[in-house]
């Protein structure tokens, strides 16, 4: 097996261990419930079914056959990226694979013409949303809500312009 890290599309397979390892991680870390799987099953099935090839990318990262993170880019709007699923395997967390992932997602967003990106993420990932905060994103929308059996602060963040 090699050491090298690869950035690629998405394949067969792919879906359902961004479903799964998304599903364990969130229960893992932040007690959510299955609730969440579902939410992430229903992204992954209109990504799927909806994608657009002009616009919509995903990203993941692997080594060899392992896959080892993931990031989306879909349209939100004509002008808009979003940003949607993204993850890192734990041990690699801090050692820059999430910021090329993130690299890879603005280059993309730019490269097909967006001028702005925007995301959803929770406040209780500090570790995502300082590496957003690094890439020049800003916050701007928090509130308090009650999801995935969780109490949690949603928050929206926009990078413009890309």
């Amino acid at each position: 097996m090699t050491d090298a890290f690869t950035i690629r599309d998405l394949v067969p397979g792919d879906a359902g261990w961004v479903i799964q390892r998304h599903a364990e991680l969130y229960a893992e870390n932040d007690g959510f419930d299955a609730s969440f799987e579902a939410l992430v099953a229903e992204i992954m099935a209109d990504f799927i079914r909806h994608r657009d090839p002009a616009t919509d990318r995903a990203f993941m990262l692997v080594r060899g056959a392992q896959r080892l993170g993931c990031v989306f880019c879909v349209r939100l709007d004509a002008d808009t990226a979003k940003l949607r699923l993204f993850l890192m395997e734990p041990e690699l967390r801090g050692q820059g694979q999430g910021a090329r992932l993130l690299q890879a997602f603005l280059d993309h967003a730019r490269a097909v013409g967006f001028t702005r990106a925007s995301l959803w993420t929770h406040e209780s990932h500090r570790a995502a949303c300082a590496l957003y905060a690094k890439f020049a994103f800003q916050m701007t929308e928090a509130r308090p809500v009650t999801s995935f059996g969780q109490a949690l602060v949603e928050q929206t963040w926009v990078k413009d312009p890309l």
